[in-house]
């Protein structure tokens, strides 16, 4: 369903959310693997610290929520490199919430860095895919965004967005030769993440992450989703009656 990337030497990548967790470490197993990565997010001193002085990377830093602040980047990796070949949109905001704790202000934070975000990150780059007629371009979302879960109130839906979003530019741009994935992890240990206050079955490090990542662009699947042990259960999950679904999920949550 996609052309299968399994040789990164001198490819072109964009990483925007690259100063921890999985971009961060996506950034420097890429890095390893002889990519050129722009590295952006919002701590320019933690996007050093990712770049590690590699010649072949450029740090970028911009606010994913801020479209302006993430067109100037996007301008300068193209004043830089004329284009890209990979452009993956890693950027995200986790806070649990339930529907007693419904914050406004922090759940248009986290639409706006979650969705709003992406949507702004596909108007720079699909320009530029689409002149080139090769490329790809990737989210990660989440299985949080299967289906209503508890404490994810507004972040869920947020991932529910954007895996819809993801599987609408794969309609558009597959016959135009762009390749589009949307990356669904488990649960990973994180600083959002560390957030939680209830057991994360299959936790993963960041490293397992970015690996698993890497191990999904050498094949042509559109959704790369891992841990499998996990994911897989709430795949079956998400295609039970809700009858069903709601009391089994109160049961597994313990309430």
């Amino acid at each position: 369903m996609n052309p299968r990337i399994d040789d990164w030497s001198g490819k072109r990548v964009w990483l925007l959310g690259a100063s921890s967790g999985i971009g961060a470490a996506l950034g420097r197993a890429l890095l390893a693997r002889d990519a050129c990565v722009a590295l952006s997010a919002r701590n320019a001193a933690r996007l050093l610290e990712v770049a590690a002085g590699e010649q072949q990377a450029l740090v970028l830093p911009c606010d994913a929520a801020d479209e302006a602040s993430l067109r100037t980047a996007w301008e300068a990796l193209l004043a830089a490199w004329g284009g890209v070949d990979v452009a993956l949109y890693v950027a995200g905001d986790y806070l649990p919430m339930r529907a007693w704790e419904l914050d406004v202000a922090k759940a248009r934070h986290m639409i706006a860095v979650n969705f709003g975000g992406a949507v702004s990150f596909a108007a720079c780059v699909l320009p530029q895919l689409l002149r080139q007629g090769n490329g790809q371009i990737g989210f990660v979302a989440s299985v949080a965004g299967y289906r209503g879960l508890p404490k994810s109130l507004i972040y869920g839906p947020t991932k529910a967005a954007l895996i819809n979003f993801a599987e609408a530019l794969y309609l558009d741009l597959e016959p135009k030769g762009i390749g589009v994935r949307l990356i669904n992890p488990g649960f990973v240990a994180t600083p959002l993440t560390a957030q939680n206050d209830f057991a994360m079955p299959a936790l993963l490090t960041p490293e397992q992450a970015a690996a698993e990542t890497i191990a999904g662009f050498a094949g042509g699947a559109f959704e790369i989703h891992y841990p499998k042990r996990f994911t897989r259960v709430l795949k079956l999950l998400a295609h039970l009656p809700y009858r069903i679904y709601f009391p089994l999920l109160r049961h597994l949550a313990g309430e």
